[in-house]
This record gives C-alpha cells, sequence and structure tokens, in this order.
C-alpha cells in the first residue's frame, strides 16, 4: 500500500499546487506541535504534583515554601537520573545532538529523531525534578524533528525541508504560550534566520494550527498575564531605551556565568555523570529560601505581575534566580533560558523602575510597565528576535504604544549584545562546542564547498634549488603567471612569479643563483578541507591571486592549485543560491 500511495503523493507535491501542499503540511505539523506541548506540558506538570505534592490548580514556582525541606532533595534525585540517562545515550550516539537552528544553518534541516527524543527526555527530567530550565527548548526540538521527519520522508527540497523546521517551532512556541503571531516570528528570527513572502504562509499556518490544537486539548499552556496596565508616558521612553541597553549587558554576563560554572566543573575535574547530582543540590538548597527558582519559573512570574514586594525580596529573587539556572545549566541539565530570560528580565524591569524613580529621573514610572521592557530587553539579549519578544508583549497586553517602546529597547538589546559578545545562548553554546553559527542562516553549502573540491589538481612544480637560468628555459616569459616551488623532500617550499624571474639582471642568471631568493608565500598555503569562506580569508589575508594546495600541516605535499577569482565565482553562486531558496 505504501509504494503505491507514497509514489503518487509525491508526484502531487512535485505539481503545479506544491506552495499549497507545503501549507498544508506546515498546519500539520503545527497541529503535532499542539500534540507535543501538550503532552510534555501535562507530563512536567503531573511530575511537579507528585514529586513535590503541589495543591491542586498550581504551580511549583509559585509557592511561598517546600512543602516538606526533604523535597530540597527532589532536583539531586533529577540529576541523579539525568546521570543516569547521559551515560546510556552515549552508547547510542556519537555526535552532540543537533538542535533546530544548527540543523537549518548547517546540515539543510536534517535531524534525528532518535537524538531529539533522548534530549526531550533529559529536558522533561531536568524541569520535572525542579532544575532551573524552561521546556520551550523540549518543545521545539520534538517538534521541529517531526517536520524535518515529515519533509526528508516526502523527499521535499533543501529549503522546504528547513521551512517545515521552522514551522514546528513556530508551532511549539504559539502553543506554549498562546500566541501564535509570536511563535511565527520566534521561526523567522532564530530558526530559518529571514522573513520573506514565500515563507509567511506555511508558518503562520502552522501557528494557528497548533495555538488551536493546544487549546482544544486543554494543554497546560503558560501565556503571561499582565492584568491592568497603565498608559505609557512619553517622558518615561529615555529611561526604558536606556533599560535596553542595562538588558542587552546583563544578558551577556547570565551567558559567560553559565560557562564559567560549566568551567569551574571541569577545572575541579569533576566527572561529567556526578555534575547534575551536585548542581541539583545546590539548586535544592537554594529552593529552601524561596522555591520560585525551581523550574522555569511561570507560576512565579505571574505571582510577580500580581502581588507588590519589596526590592530587597525582588533582589535577592532575581540573584538566586540567576544562580539557580546558571548551576543547572552549568552542571549539565538539559533545557534553555527562555522563560527563565523573560522572568528575570521581569524582575529587573521592576528593580530598574523602582530605582530610577527613587532617584528622581522618572518619579512617575510604571513598574508593571519597565517589567515588560526589562522582560523583553533581557530576552532578547539571551534569546535573541526583537520582533518575537515584541510580538510576544504586543500578544499579551494588547497595547500598540507598549509594544513600541518594547521594539526599540529590544533594538537597542540586541544591538550592544551584537556589537559586544556576538551570540545569543543558543549559538554562544555551539560556539564554545568548536562551531562559528551566529545566526541560522544556512551556511551548510558553503561549508560543504571546500578548496579540495575547488582546486586544480594539474599544477606545475619546479625543485627551489633549480638556478634562475634553467627556470627561464623551462618557462618562458607568458607562458604561465606562477610555478610552485619544492624543496628536496618534495614539500611545499613557496611560489615563484615568473616576471620576477625575468627581472633578475643577467650576472644574477649567469652566476647560477637559485630561485630560492624570489620565493613568495612560504607559509601561506590552503589545505583541502578548508571551507570556502576560510579560503577567502586566507586569500585577503596572503595578497595573492592564487595559493598552493597542500595535503596536510605535517607532510606539506603539494596536491593542487586555487585562484581567487575562481573562488569568489564559486562563493558568490552558493550565497545566490541560497538566497534564493529563502525568498522562495
Amino acid at each position: 500500500m505504501q509504494q503505491r500511495i507514497l509514489p503518487r503523493l509525491r508526484k502531487l507535491i512535485s505539481g503545479r499546487l506544491r506552495n499549497v501542499f507545503i501549507v498544508v503540511l506546515g498546519a500539520c505539523v503545527g497541529v503535532a506541535a499542539g500534540l507535543v506541548v501538550t503532552a510534555i506540558g501535562w507530563l512536567v506538570n503531573a511530575l511537579h504534583h507528585l514529586l513535590f505534592n503541589l495543591p491542586s490548580d498550581s504551580r511549583l514556582s509559585a509557592q511561598a515554601v517546600l512543602q516538606s525541606p526533604w523535597l530540597a532533595l527532589v532536583p539531586a534525585v533529577g540529576g541523579a537520573l539525568l546521570a543516569i540517562s547521559i551515560i546510556l545515550s552515549r552508547r547510542f550516539r556519537a555526535r552532540p545532538p543537533v538542535d533546530p537552528i544548527e540543523a537549518n544553518a548547517i546540515h539543510g534541516g536534517q535531524m534525528s529523531f532518535r537524538e531529539s527524543l533522548i534530549v526531550t527526555g533529559q529536558i522533561i527530567i531536568s524541569s520535572g525534578f525542579g532544575a532551573s530550565v524552561g521546556l520551550e527548548a523540549g518543545y521545539t526540538q520534538m517538534a521541529s524533528v517531526l517536520g524535518s521527519k515529515a519533509a526528508a520522508f516526502l523527499r521535499l527540497r533543501r529549503n522546504e525541508i528547513r521551512t517545515l523546521v521552522g514551522c514546528g517551532a513556530a508551532g511549539a512556541i504559539a502553543a506554549a504560550f498562546n500566541t501564535p503571531i509570536t511563535g511565527a516570528f520566534y521561526a523567522f528570527e532564530l530558526i530559518i534566520g529571514v522573513y520573506s513572502v514565500a515563507l509567511l504562509a506555511p508558518v503562520i499556518a502552522a501557528s494557528l494550527a497548533a495555538t488551536f490544537t493546544a487549546r482544544a486539548l486543554s494543554a497546560f499552556q503558560t501565556p503571561i498575564e499582565v492584568g491592568g496596565i497603565n498608559p505609557l508616558a512619553s517622558a518615561d521612553i529615555p529611561a526604558f531605551l536606556a533599560l535596553g541597553i542595562v538588558g542587552g549587558a546583563l544578558a551577556v554576563g547570565i551567558m559567560l556565568l553559565v560557562t564559567q560554572v560549566e568551567r569551574g566543573f571541569s577545572w575541579l575535574r569533576c566527572p561529567q555523570p556526578l555534575r547534575p547530582i551536585i548542581g541539583g543540590a545546590a539548586v535544592g538548597a537554594l529552593a529552601l529560601i524561596t522555591p520560585a527558582v525551581l523550574s522555569s519559573g511561570h507560576g512565579a512570574l505571574q505571582v510577580h505581575f500580581i502581588q507588590a514586594a519589596d526590592v530587597s525580596a525582588i533582589a535577592l529573587l532575581f540573584v538566586l534566580k540567576v544562580a539557580a539556572s546558571s548551576l543547572s545549566l552549568g552542571a549539565g541539565f538539559r533545557g534553555g533560558l527562555f522563560f527563565a530570560s523573560l522572568f528575570l528580565g521581569a524582575l529587573f524591569g521592576r528593580l530598574f523602575a523602582i530605582g530610577i524613580a527613587t532617584s528622581g529621573l522618572a518619579p512617575g514610572i510604571d513598574p508593571v510597565i519597565s517589567s515588560l521592557v526589562g522582560m523583553a530587553s533581557l530576552a532578547v539579549g539571551i534569546v535573541g528576535g526583537p520582533l518575537t519578544m515584541t510580538f510576544l508583549v504586543l500578544e499579551t497586553t494588547g497595547d500598540l504604544a507598549i509594544s513600541a517602546a518594547v521594539l526599540v529597547a529590544s533594538a537597542f538589546s540586541s544591538i550592544f549584545v551584537r556589537e559586544t559578545f556576538g551570540y545569543s545562548f543558543s549559538t554562544w553554546r555551539l560556539h564554545l562546542r568548536g562551531e562559528t553559527i551566529r545566526a541560522p542562516h544556512d551556511v551548510g553549502r558553503l561549508r560543504n564547498l571546500t578548496v579540495g573540491k575547488m582546486m586544480r589538481a594539474d599544477v606545475k612544480t619546479v625543485p627551489e634549488d633549480t638556478t634562475i637560468e634553467a627556470f627561464r628555459q623551462k618557462y618562458p616569459l607568458g607562458s604561465t603567471e606562477r610555478v610552485i616551488a619544492t624543496d628536496r623532500k618534495g614539500r611545499y617550499a613557496g611560489i615563484v612569479l615568473v616576471a620576477e624571474a625575468y627581472g633578475a639582471t643577467e650576472g644574477e642568471a649567469e652566476a647560477g643563483n637559485t630561485i630560492a631568493r624570489l620565493l613568495k608565500y612560504k607559509d601561506r598555503f590552503l589545505l583541502p578541507g578548508l571551507n570556502v569562506a576560510d579560503a577567502a580569508a586566507m586569500f585577503e589575508k596572503a595578497s595573492s591571486e592564487e595559493l598552493a594546495v597542500v595535503d596536510n600541516l605535517g607532510n606539506r605535499q603539494v596536491i593542487g592549485l586555487l585562484t581567487e577569482a575562481y573562488l569568489l565565482r564559486r562563493y558568490t553562486s552558493e550565497l545566490d543560491k541560497g538566497w534564493k531558496d529563502l525568498t522562495g
């Protein structure tokens, strides 16, 4: 049956209505994302009630105190379970798991279902047992892999696979927060990397389908409820712009703190499986002070917007939440900082409002609006996506004026982080692993386009001890521009410019001088594994039109030659292909 239906379906998709089918597939992926959010949210909420003995219809981080001091051990137990899962997962995969951003940037949207299932299971354990991490990474991981696998099953094009990965992520965020526009722009800014008319229909269809599915199933959604808001005062806008810059600076500090915690465990030579146990025990100790540090903090954020608190309590909670999130992620718990950054930003926004009002610079500043601006500014710095966070505030408040202030503050935060740090949290973690990804733009083609695939193998070589006179006889003026010289062992020695060999005086040539004195670019050469971008940078550094290609740094045997002109033509061609794919 499958052998008959599948070819017909693929033929139908490849017809004139292909774009319509992509929209339908996007909506189907959105439905799947709604189911994913419903299932994971219900499971984690059930774990919270079971493990922490919560009252019905209550959230973990909204508790004033733990029901029993012994419950502070629950995160450590979760760390032990996570350690077991880490040990077991090493037998099933050899590479780090690929998230939607890395998949779209490098692998053309290809994701592993087994890897995603393992990662999502570890996120459920982490958040379910109280580690200070969010579920959004698990939502987007599973929803995106479903989109990737559906596209691969139907043998869709590379750009269409990337689009369906974005549809999965859009549906996951839309279903989680009950915000379809936010979900769509999350996909545009953070997963696909560009907005275009061709992408709008499938991504919006996925967001709406996921939102309606989650609502119909009464999913355990986490919308942000603010309550009544005062009108935005024009006099407060400069203060909010300053808050955007400070929020960006805080975001950089938090990302670096997570890295330092991880390096601290490495410096102590703590075995990898023991780290989440130690981190869980530390988070449990912080929970004895306030349970608001546990899990992602949805309940605590709602309490923050509803109840007023003194400045010392807010500052203490901010410090404790930063410590808990850094310890959780640095110790190896799975999850993200999406909602934690929103919570921390809201706390800091209120602190900022209290401080600036007390100083007299903006005595009438609204602390709720300041919380919203701080929430978006810090989240933009850590997660990225200024439009994503702006639409989140817009769909939360319905206030266009406040959203405009949030957009400007978010833009300032984004610029600050980009110019001073250059990474969001997701791309920073990839950078620490050795990747150079700064955005989800498709660089897979450029990575696959290596020097070895572009070089010319028919190279002319000459020993470096060849005399100038003999060189002239072998290579008449006009026969070629450059010749590669090798040493006695056949290793690369440099490049001889034929014109310079003929520029030597007759006395120098007759005296038996060798071409060794004419060699250029002795330490400038290419390796076959270099990608086109790195090779272009090497040409710019060497200021040469041609460079030799050697097999490796040890042997330095000449295997080819590459010209800068040819490399740049191929580079431009691949960039054009990528842009056409993105824009349809």
